[in-house]
């Protein structure tokens, strides 16, 4: 069995591909059934039933999340018109109903979901792998045509993937959180995006102000080990209209108010004392 010889490099920069199930019944599956030329060659021929399903990624030619086949189906029994979806580990277990195909009003193919287990039936162990296979409307034909054979038709177009389960989801999401933060993130060496950043928001005191923890500890700006310490506070105290000065209290300090040196004395019981 060939397969397919291209490679990602004939591709077109950006080429995603995410075809419909109509696009691939018409355009690929049936281009396939008739020996025609895909759209794009990057769908190859493997007998995925000789594979488990963690293997066939590095089978395909193209894809990160998900793979595509074209695959021969084989017969379970001789006479029958079941296939035979065991595999090397375990086996291919249907799930709901078979979906029909249109395009337009016309009926061409249909499309059926299964799980892949682990192990033998009915023991099987259920995984993430998901399959979609997809046949075309007039594959009783082709059994017909290898009526005798074990090979039940020539090709069906096979979609793999591996579900996430909810803690692989949780993770992908917290990781992608991280992702956008930290893109959000600017770094700068312009003074005014730097001005920016160190913002404060407008409070009603300075005692305010220390309980936010914006301007640090106390300790920063008070010495412990002097009855006197002097800071520097510009743009605090202006035009207060209180003649008692020395009696103003840290926690009464408007934050709007300023002065023109802004240097003042404070003792150990916090008072404010004459401007230096």
């Amino acid at each position: 069995m060939e397969r397919n010889t291209s490679s990602k490099s004939d591709l077109p920069p950006g080429f995603r591909f995410h075809p419909t199930d109509e696009e691939l019944i018409m355009f690929y599956l049936k281009n396939q059934a008739k020996s025609k030329p895909c759209p794009v060659s990057i769908i190859p021929e493997v007998d995925i039933y000789k594979f488990d399903p963690w293997q066939l990624p590095d089978k395909a030619e193209f894809g990160e999340n998900e793979w595509y086949f074209f695959s021969p189906r084989d017969r379970k029994y001789p006479n029958g018109v079941r296939p035979n979806r065991a595999t090397v580990s375990g086996y291919w277990k249907a799930t709901g109903t078979d979906k029909a195909i249109h395009s337009g009003s016309k009926y061409v193919g249909v499309k059926k979901a299964l799980v892949f287990y682990n192990g033998r039936p009915p023991k099987g162990v259920k995984t993430n792998w998901i399959m979609h296979e997809y046949r075309l409307s007039d594959s009783h034909k082709q059994i017909k045509k290898h009526n005798g054979s074990m090979r039940l038709d020539d090709w069906v177009l096979c979609r793999i993937y591996k579900k996430k389960n909810s803690a692989e989801k949780i993770l992908d999401h917290k990781v992608e959180e991280s992702n956008t933060q930290i893109d959000r993130v600017g770094y700068s060496n312009d003074d005014s995006e730097s001005q920016e950043l160190l913002k404060f928001p407008k409070t009603g005191s300075y005692s305010r102000l220390l309980e936010l923890d914006y301007m640090g500890p106390v300790s920063h700006l008070l010495n412990e080990n002097t009855y006197i310490s002097s800071f520097d506070f510009p743009n605090t105290i202006a035009n207060t209209g209180i003649e008692d000065v020395e009696k103003l209290q840290l926690g009464d300090i408007p934050y709007n108010y300023s002065t023109e040196s802004g240097n003042f004395q404070v003792n150990q019981n916090g008072i404010l004392m004459n401007p230096m």
